[in-house]
């Protein structure tokens, strides 16, 4: 959304983009929760994940655990921009994390030279490096388990690593198989996302309204049918948001109010089909 457009309104920015600043997303006690308990695992080490539909938040927890994480002293954070690397893939993008230059042909070489980096880490600042790895699912088995054994040393007794991952049900079916029993054993903290209720997702739209600077921009009607047709999921609540207040901008409209909500709907709900004449 333009400069133009946000100011329209008085916004600080889009309340329903997915760029929202960290600091204005709602932190809910259970998000605050896991985030404290991984800045406690940063100290000791080990495997966190983040489970729940698409929508229901994983992202926005991974953004507020991230923030909180970098506002600690001497923690060093790593994210994964490719989870679905091969194996080679992963071995270039871990060097690049953490400054080290790696040759993925010799992965014996690059486990020596990563574990270094991270025990030089944890002598100096005596905590783990974290690593966050969303969209986890899509990560092939054979990189899971090679991160899986590239965190630890001295048989399994020294962590070095923390590592966030953060996935679907596809995660969580992964993890529940045979194979990933030695990886599903070692996760210390846990957060399941689910799907909200109506009256949380009403909180959450007054609350980025409050954070973007406009309180009344959007009716309470509204805000209580938004929130009952996006049947629990996140996503879909900031996505009819922000339809809405695009076409409140395009009228000019001093609100967006349920005059606005039944025009914009009229305007999205299909045509009828014509039936052709018989000759």
């Amino acid at each position: 959304m333009n400069k133009t457009l946000l100011a329209l309104y008085g916004l600080k920015f889009n309340p329903f983009a997915p760029g929202v600043p960290v600091t204005a997303l709602q932190v809910s006690p259970r998000i605050d929760s896991f985030r404290r308990r991984v800045c406690q695992l940063a100290v000791e080490g080990g495997f966190a994940v983040v489970t729940g539909s698409p929508g229901t938040g994983k992202s926005a927890a991974l953004r507020i655990l991230a923030e909180h994480l970098a506002d600690q002293r001497d923690v060093k954070v790593g994210m994964i921009s490719r989870p679905q690397a091969s194996i080679a893939d992963f071995y270039r993008e871990m060097g690049d994390l953490f400054g080290a230059e790696l040759h993925p042909h010799n992965r014996w070489a690059g486990t020596k030279i990563l574990r270094q980096r991270w025990q030089s880490h944890i002598d100096s600042a005596l905590s783990r490096p974290v690593l966050i790895i969303d969209e986890a699912q899509e990560m092939l088995p054979q990189v899971l388990s090679e991160l899986r054994l590239l965190s630890s040393a001295r048989l399994d007794s020294h962590i070095l690593l923390t590592v966030v991952l953060a996935g679907d049900g596809r995660l969580i079916e992964r993890l529940r198989s045979e194979d990933f029993q030695p990886l599903d054993s070692r996760i210390r903290v846990r957060l399941p996302m689910e799907r909200a209720t109506p009256d949380v997702l009403q909180g959450c739209l007054r609350h980025l309204l409050d954070e973007a600077g406009a309180p009344t921009l959007m009716a309470p009607q509204v805000i209580a049918t938004l929130a009952d047709h996006a049947q629990g999921n996140l996503r879909s609540l900031m996505i009819m948001a922000d339809e809405l207040l695009a076409a409140a901008a395009e009228r000019k409209a001093e609100r967006i109010d349920e005059a606005l909500l039944f025009e914009a709907c009229a305007l999205a709900a299909p045509k009828p089909a014509v039936a052709g004449r018989r000759r």
